[in-house]
């Protein structure tokens, strides 16, 4: 189960909090929820990522692409860390 909450929110930029796990169809619903809040091009999103108890393939690409668009991926996890690496490990 995913859970994603606005923790902060103002004309320049959101944070959304993200807890649980991100797989399967939570992964487009991760997608959705980013995209709603990025819908302005001058809006900074962040994730705050320490809930998350897992992500399987689709959910690391999905946040790596989100990164590398611009999303900030705040307060990881250790596990989170890892997997957001680029390098054997953390590649898909």
């Amino acid at each position: 189960m995913l859970r994603v909450t606005v923790v902060e929110s103002s004309r320049s930029a959101v944070t959304l909090r993200v807890e649980g796990r991100i797989t399967g169809s939570s992964v487009e619903e991760l997608r959705k929820a980013c995209d709603v809040h990025t819908f302005a091009d001058e809006v900074q999103l962040s994730l705050e990522l320490e809930d998350v108890s897992f992500a399987d393939g689709a959910g690391i690409v999905l946040l790596k692409e989100l990164r590398s668009r611009g999303v900030g991926l705040i307060r990881t996890n250790p596990f989170m860390t890892e997997q957001l690496k680029d390098g054997p490990l953390g590649r898909f």
